[in-house]
Formats: C-alpha cells, sequence, structure tokens
C-alpha cells in the first residue's frame, strides 16, 4: 500500500472511531434517559417526566414530552454523527478491501469487481432485509424480531465466506449492521421527528405511532452497537475468531453475547 493510502487509512480510520463514539454515546445516553425520567407532579400531562443530571461542573434539568406543543427557536438534531460514522466507515471498506487488501482469498477465480458487487450488495440488502422483517408479523415482537435479524446476519456471513475471505466476511458483518443502523436514523427516526414538527405547526392531531417508530428504531440500534464493535474488533484477533477452527461458532456466540450485553446496558446501567 502507498503512502498516500495509508494516511487515508489513519485518516478514515480515525475519523470513524472518534464520530462512531459520538454516535453509539449519545445513542445510550438517550436510551438511559428513556428508562430514568421520573414522574412529574402530574400538572401538564403532556410531561412524561424529568430528569437532573449533573456533568463538568453544572446541573442540568432535562423534560420530556410527550407530544411538542410549540416548536423550541432552536432544536438540536443528533443525526451527523451517524451519518459520519457510516461514510467514513464505507470508505474505509473501500480504500483497505475494495482497492487494498485482499477481499477474497488468493486462490480465488472471481474476478474482483464482482466481489465488489457482492460487497456493495450485502449492505443494500442487509437494510431491505431487516426494514421487512419489522414490517411483518414477526417484528411485532422485538424479540423475535431481533433473533430473525441476528440469525439472517449469521446466514449472510456464512455465505459470504464462501466468496470473500474470511476476514472480509467478519468485517461485512459489521458493515451490514452499521449500514442498517444509519438508515435506521436517516430513513425513520429523523423523517418521523420531522413529521411530528409538521403535524405540531399545522396544529394537527398527535399521531404517537410516529414516536414509537423512531424509539423502537433507537433501541434496535443499542442492541446492534455491541456485536457491531466485536465484529470490527475482530480483526485484530484473527488467531480466536475468523482465522480460528470454528469462526461460526464464535461469531454466533459473540453475536448473542453482544445483544445481551446491550441489553444489560440499556436496562442496568
Amino acid at each position: 500500500m502507498s503512502d498516500w493510502q495509508e494516511w487515508l487509512n489513519l485518516i478514515l480510520r480515525w475519523t470513524h472511531v472518534i464520530a462512531g463514539i459520538m454516535w453509539i454515546g449519545q445513542t445510550y445516553l438517550f436510551n438511559w434517559m428513556e428508562k430514568a425520567f421520573e414522574p412529574t407532579n402530574g400538572a401538564d400531562p403532556n410531561i412524561a417526566g424529568e430528569l437532573w443530571m449533573v456533568h463538568g461542573g453544572g446541573f442540568y434539568l432535562v423534560e420530556k414530552q410527550k407530544w411538542p406543543k410549540i416548536m423550541p427557536r432552536t432544536l438540536h438534531w443528533f443525526k451527523y454523527e451517524a451519518l459520519i460514522t457510516w461514510i467514513s466507515g464505507f470508505l474505509l471498506l473501500a480504500v483497505v478491501y475494495w482497492a487494498g487488501a485482499p477481499l477474497q482469498d488468493y486462490a480465488a477465480l472471481m474476478p474482483r469487481w464482482q466481489a465488489v458487487l457482492i460487497s456493495l450488495g450485502s449492505l443494500v440488502g442487509a437494510v431491505a432485509v431487516y426494514r421487512m422483517i419489522f414490517r411483518t408479523p414477526l417484528g411485532r415482537s422485538d424479540l423475535v424480531g431481533g433473533i430473525v435479524w441476528f440469525a439472517l446476519v449469521w446466514a449472510a456471513a456464512a455465505g459470504l465466506m464462501h466468496v470473500f475471505s474470511a476476514r472480509a466476511a467478519y468485517l461485512h458483518v459489521g458493515a451490514m449492521m452499521g449500514t442498517v443502523m444509519m438508515t435506521n436514523v436517516w430513513m425513520t427516526i429523523i423523517p418521523n421527528q420531522k413529521k411530528i414538527m409538521r403535524i405540531t405547526e399545522a396544529g394537527e392531531p398527535p399521531r404517537p405511532e410516529l414516536s414509537a417508530a423512531a424509539k423502537r428504531c433507537s433501541k434496535h440500534n443499542t442492541y446492534m452497537s455491541v456485536p457491531l464493535i466485536f465484529a470490527m474488533l475482530s480483526n485484530h484477533y484473527a488467531a480466536i475468531t475468523f482465522g480460528g477452527p470454528h469462526p461460526l461458532v464464535v461469531l454466533a456466540v459473540l453475536m448473542a453475547a453482544g445483544a445481551g450485553a446491550a441489553h444489560l446496558i440499556r436496562e442496568h446501567a
């Protein structure tokens, strides 16, 4: 790899890690806040709860409204961390695998351009499958839908191992989940929040299902984040992950363990 590719790799990886820390940290903070809100005195039925927090020498009072009554002059959005994390990760995938390290095993006969198309297709396909699951009866239960989703991601990894190197197949598990997480933000959470704003400004009746759908996607993102980070870190531990004697067993166990850890963080941290 040339010097400019090394510098590009370093800058993209640095950006990816920092943006990812900001995105996942905010996701867990807001999900923690959801269960930490305390009931108010009931004077305003639109107030779902309030929360006092302290950080950096300051004290902060956060109030949650069930439905916005008025639009504030300044509204802070949390969306670009997700986009920057995904863009930098996508560019890393292109620099490291599509144009750099072998995407396939050295003995593979498939042309690289075909493997690149399969790589890209796996990301698009992951989004399509995820959204299909949670629009069917399977997705009515987060537990059932989550099990089906993680099982299909594992099956996709097993299939990709017949096309890519084991290292690249493992990495694509994280890339697929990261792509779904980003589209959850930009295709559901943010659009629903903007719909809520328009409904409020127009004085129309509230539609709580919009908030519920956005909240659900945020919850799913927390459950995917820990397995995603494992998939990314696995590249540094080849002997016991993708390079070991049972890479698919390790992947299944640690994906389940990651989702379980995310549940503990969400519900008990």
